[in-house]
């Protein structure tokens, strides 16, 4: 699995690490991501007969589920930010005119009873739903695998844990009222963030929330590759 990694994460000089989004990786800012994958020998983005493409800028998977498992069900309710949500964000002090606009700058629609935060205490917006499908996905730690997620929200990873693959500075949460209430971002305290690394979001005055590990996305599956490659093996 190493060379298929390697493969995907170079050249270093144009893959963005960080959900920020600001900047280039420099060499060592991808290694850091798999320290190990320079020992890599063989030279393909093929294992196991799924060919692999990596995806440049990274996107980015809302995920839940046990921090310690490497298996679970319940992916139908992840989500997929396909473009860095945290430049597309609002800050809480702009919460006032997001609300009457109806709109962020960026162009996404703002839902007063289903609502996101991130760990600068910046407003998201929503994420997609994650659709099934293999990714390779890493936290920027030690651990860069293969996500495969199953059409009934079945989900495992090649290795590591959740946790493993979980990029610890970038904290997510969904906010929603309880049946008959209110729930708002103008109820955040801006004296919560930023949050630290690895930490629970804030809770928010009137509202349910639930966090959401933030993975990584750095390669997906090439479907028409893997059908070529089969195709032909069957001649």
């Amino acid at each position: 699995m190493r060379a298929v990694l390697l493969l995907l994460l170079l050249p270093t000089n144009a893959l963005k690490l960080t959900r920020r989004g600001l900047a280039p990786a420099t060499s060592a800012a991808a290694l850091a991501i798999a320290p190990n994958l320079a020992l890599a020998k063989e030279n393909t983005n093929v294992k196991d007969g799924v060919t692999y493409k990596k995806i440049n800028p990274i996107q980015f998977v809302a995920a839940l589920g046990d921090p310690t498992a490497k298996a679970g069900t319940g992916a139908q309710d992840w989500g997929i930010w396909r473009a860095d949500p945290g430049p597309r964000g609002v800050r809480l002090q702009g919460f006032e005119q997001l609300s009457k606009k109806g709109k962020a700058t960026a162009g996404w629609a703002f839902d007063g009873n289903d609502w996101w935060l991130e760990e600068h205490g910046l407003i998201m917006e929503q994420p997609d739903p994650l659709p099934a499908g293999k990714y390779v996905v890493t936290g920027a730690r030690e651990v860069t695998t293969v996500l495969d997620v199953a059409k009934d929200g079945g989900w495992t990873l090649r290795d590591g844990s959740l946790y493993d693959v979980t990029h610890l500075p970038c904290r997510s949460a969904r906010y929603t009222p309880p049946p008959g209430g209110a729930c708002s971002p103008a109820s955040a305290a801006p004296k919560d963030f930023p949050v630290t690394p690895g930490a629970a979001m804030p809770g928010v005055a009137g509202c349910a929330k639930q966090d959401y590990a933030v993975l990584f996305i750095v390669g997906v599956e090439d479907k028409a590759a893997t059908a070529a490659a089969t195709a032909a093996a069957s001649l």
